[in-house]
């Protein structure tokens, strides 16, 4: 007979191999320390975007803020209330919802990304936006969430049998069709995510080894295309070893985001008192904000924001483990290694540890549609989180 060591092993890959679907059973309430920490890292990264865009938006009138102040701080609060709504509508509906659609999220994400090589805005040379009119729209940021979604579908429908060529090749198509459309932007650092993430994921889901040594030689091929195909990758890739070989040029972003950091020392500036967002620093109020952060709250609030960072990360994997099924744990998994990709990538940029890449910092960079679907990715989180039984 099998002792109870093997017979609880069987127990939990039973549990997470079949989901039921089971609707009916009563939920709980949201995880509280994830909700309140979404919402103090939200309401930091809000207060952060009006200490760091008032200067441009005051003086930056092609920016088409009038001369207005706070013209990127109201337009991202009114957009953090609407992202706030949506992470808890979303947290109402059982994880079964999210399986049952993840085919037509991969579905609309791919049209999305196909519908704005046609009709997409041009903004320093790529097109990756779609103008709504109130604001733009970028379909890659959908498409993150869609393989997180799609994949563990995929992953829970072959029901483990992950280790052939057979199996592998319905991710391997949708991988390389969102790839192919996000180089026609072009946009490296979107292929970069998408393409991490389906490898967490398929990693996750139980695929061999020796796969993952197949992908890193296809991502690596992709990186070599992306270098030697875009003349704006080999400069990012020059201006990386040695900023200040061109400080004025090429080397002028990341050479005033290094000023910027350096400039706030150990207790900053103090909130507000930033000199380098007075058009010195370029995106200082999206992608470079972090290093207006590190500025005006100096090294001590840099790392106690990093540090609610890892607090909501872990939070995060810790549901995933916890989940009910195994579609629940895959997504979770999922959706925190993006926002913890996020955040690792674009502290890494702005302090010049890799190249210079367009990844925002979740909650804090500007920008109305991605702070929705981001905080549309935590109400998933916490959608799951709510059939988590009670420890009673």
């Amino acid at each position: 007979m099998p002792d109870k060591k093997d017979s609880a092993i069987h127990y939990e890959n039973t549990r997470l191999a079949d989901y039921t679907y089971d609707d009916s059973i009563e939920r709980g309430p949201v995880d509280l320390p994830f909700a309140l920490l979404t919402i103090l890292l939200l309401t930091i990264g809000v207060i952060m975007v009006l200490s760091a865009s008032y200067a441009r938006a005051y003086y930056d009138v092609s920016s088409g803020s009038g001369g207005n102040a706070t013209y990127y701080f109201v337009r991202q609060f009114l957009f953090a209330l609407l992202g706030v709504a949506i992470m808890f509508f979303l947290s109402r509906f059982p994880m079964s919802f999210f399986y049952r659609i993840s085919d037509v999220v991969m579905l609309v994400s791919i049209i999305l990304l196909a519908l704005v090589l046609l009709v997409g805005e041009t903004v320093n040379g790529a097109k990756r936006w779609i103008n709504l009119g109130f604001t733009t729209f970028q379909p890659s940021e959908v498409a993150k969430i869609a393989v997180v979604l799609y994949f563990a579908a995929l992953i829970c429908r072959s029901k483990g049998k992950l280790n052939t060529l057979r199996s592998l090749i319905p991710f391997g198509v949708v991988l390389a069709v969102i790839c192919f459309l996000l180089y026609e932007e072009p946009h490296m650092s979107g292929i970069i995510i998408i393409l991490a993430l389906g490898v967490v994921m398929l990693w996750l889901g139980g695929v061999p080894l020796r796969w993952f040594v197949i992908a890193f030689a296809l991502v690596a091929g992709v990186a070599a295309v992306g270098y030697f195909g875009f003349s704006y990758v080999q400069d990012r890739v020059t201006a990386w070893l040695d900023p200040w070989s061109d400080a004025s040029d090429t080397g002028y972003q990341i050479v005033q985001s290094l000023y910027t950091i350096g400039s706030g020392g150990l207790l900053g500036l103090g909130l507000g008192n930033s000199r380098q967002k007075y058009l010195y620093l370029p995106e200082e109020h999206n992608d470079f904000i972090f290093s207006i952060v590190c500025e005006e709250l100096g090294y001590i609030g840099a790392m106690l924001i990093l540090c609610l960072f890892a607090l909501l990360i872990i939070r995060g994997y810790w549901l995933a483990m916890h989940a009910r099924d195994r579609y629940s744990c895959l997504v979770g998994a999922g959706l925190t290694t993006h926002l913890a990709m996020q955040v690792i990538l674009n502290v890494a940029v702005v302090t010049n540890t890799i190249p210079t890449t367009g990844i925002s910092l979740p909650f804090f960079s500007y920008g109305g549609t991605a702070l929705l679907l981001q905080l549309a990715e935590m109400g998933i989180i916490l959608s799951l989180s709510r059939d988590i039984p009670e420890k009673k």
